[in-house]
């Protein structure tokens, strides 16, 4: 048996791979060892890059997959036209990806000599397109933007962070000290994940309400129990023992049931009616007030009075 290939960054092979397809698919029929000599690699690395091409391509299907032969000597590509010719991007395309760039860059989030040279590459590909140059991103706060940093910074080194957290649904500040797992960007918000000491579980904190963030001189890896949370629903998703309520919404507040997670729809006249995880009759006061009566609240029963008690208490307050 062969020895295999040692081991390597993923990296570099995947650089090798893009590089080596083209190189090979204009040279169909070129013997192994001429095309390894040509590639500047060993005949077995060659061999274990050709048998990872096999599981490579466009979809998961066979006619997806890139199509290998080199049984007699000779290697022969097809189906490789996708990764065969260079990437050409669309004006859109490449605003876009400028754009992600540059916030990810202004953010600190991610790894920045990686981001600029990425920035850099693109850029110059695309410096004449009308207009790139004016195409920036702006923080919204200095204060925000030390806010996010600092969390990011966190994550990379591994401290634990103390926190002054506002939690709108109570008004109330709050003091946690967290170990940091994420930062990660969602619906137009910054959010660090991590282990809060305060809940004893893993947490999502908008970092818009953190008024106050402290590194601390701890070692901020979060316990085993800590697991991330799946956000392909949204920033909120409900836990198993939140209580299910019903609401009918009017057109107007048709929206919150393509903001939150619901587990039925049903179509109302107009009107849809929806099932959705409640987490706090707090929270769900929020709502159904904040949708100015196009929200209607009609179970469970305990619910609705919790409600309405928030309603009358409020309206209290205009007695005049």
């Amino acid at each position: 048996m062969s020895p295999r290939t040692p081991a390597e960054p993923a990296t570099t092979r995947v650089s090798r791979l893009l590089t080596m397809v083209p190189w090979l698919v204009s040279r169909q029929g070129i013997a192994l060892s001429e095309a390894a000599e040509g590639l500047g690699v060993s005949e077995q690395q060659l061999r274990d890059d050709l048998d990872l091409l096999f599981m490579c391509g466009y979809g998961p299907m066979t006619d997806e997959l890139i199509d290998v032969s080199y049984e007699q000597g000779h290697v022969y590509i097809d189906n490789a036209e996708t990764i065969s010719r260079p990437l050409r991007l669309g004006v859109a395309e490449a605003t876009t990806i400028i754009v992600g760039l540059r916030a990810l860059e202004a953010s600190g989030v991610g790894p920045s000599d990686a981001v600029r040279r990425a920035l850099a590459t693109l850029e110059q590909a695309t410096g004449s397109l009308p207009g790139i140059d004016r195409v920036g991103v702006v923080a919204e706060g200095e204060r925000d933007h030390e806010v996010l940093q600092s969390a990011s910074s966190a994550v990379q080194q591994r401290r634990r962070v103390h926190l002054t957290y506002l939690v709108p649904s109570r008004d109330e500040r709050t003091e946690r000290d967290v170990d940091p797992m994420r930062v990660v960007a969602l619906d137009g918000h910054w959010y660090l994940e991590g282990w809060c000491h305060l809940a004893q579980d893993t947490r999502l904190f908008r970092l818009d309400r953190v008024e106050a963030i402290e590194l601390l001189d701890v070692d901020g890896t979060p316990p085993p129990q800590a697991v991330s949370r799946d956000l392909s629903q949204g920033a909120y998703s409900g836990a198993p023992d939140d209580r299910v309520v019903t609401l009918l919404l009017r057109p107007r507040a048709r929206w919150v049931a393509e903001y939150y997670p619901t587990l039925s729809q049903e179509e109302v006249g107009e009107a849809l009616r929806v099932r959705l995880t409640a987490r706090d009759d707090a929270w769900l006061a929020r709502l159904v007030l904040g949708c100015g009566g196009h929200a209607v609240l009609e179970a469970p029963q305990p619910a609705v009075d919790a409600v309405r008690a928030r309603a009358l208490a409020a309206l209290s307050g205009y007695a005049g």
